[in-house]
């Protein structure tokens, strides 16, 4: 268990390192390291997802250690309150940035082990703070630079740490 601390509440969320343990392994050595802190839900797409954990308020993506493989055929699917890896087009890209589904994306699962088919990593669930969740997914969001959908008013995580 984790607890996000952001500028609109508490989010807790449920690690499942049994389905996808280096995916897990990997999200808490940067909770460890204190990385998330500062950074910011820069993509949030009201009927989709909120994407969070790799860009500072400037929009400056901060510097990540090497990608982690996909473990997205683990059987878990990408439902309202999981949390997923993002990643580019390459499917074992997934660093640092995470998302949380605010809808049923099931779009998003893997199909299978090629380009197209390897989805997206579910890796934990919000299990306590959905409604921060909700209140994030309905900012008001504009362009900055090459990024769609950024709020206007920066949702800044503030902390993420173990609950033990």
């Amino acid at each position: 268990m984790v607890l996000m601390e952001t500028s609109m509440g508490l989010i807790t969320i449920e690690l499942f390192p049994d389905k996808a343990p280096q995916t897990v392994a990997n999200f808490l050595k940067y909770v460890d390291e204190g990385f998330y802190e500062g950074t910011i839900f820069h993509r949030v797409i009201p009927n989709f997802m909120i994407q969070g954990g790799g860009l500072s308020a400037t929009m400056k993506e901060k510097q990540t250690h090497a990608p982690v493989i996909n473990e997205a055929d683990n059987g878990l699917s990408n439902v309202k309150g999981t949390l997923a890896m993002a990643r580019t087009m390459d499917p074992h890209s997934a660093t640092a940035q995470f998302f949380i589904n605010v809808n049923d994306n099931l779009f998003l699962d893997h199909k299978g082990k090629t380009p197209d088919g390897w989805g997206y990593c579910v890796f934990g669930k919000v299990v306590d703070g959905m409604d921060v969740v909700e209140k994030i997914k309905k900012v008001r969001t504009r362009r900055a630079g090459f990024h769609d959908d950024v709020p206007v008013e920066p949702v800044t995580i503030n902390s993420v740490l173990r609950e033990e």
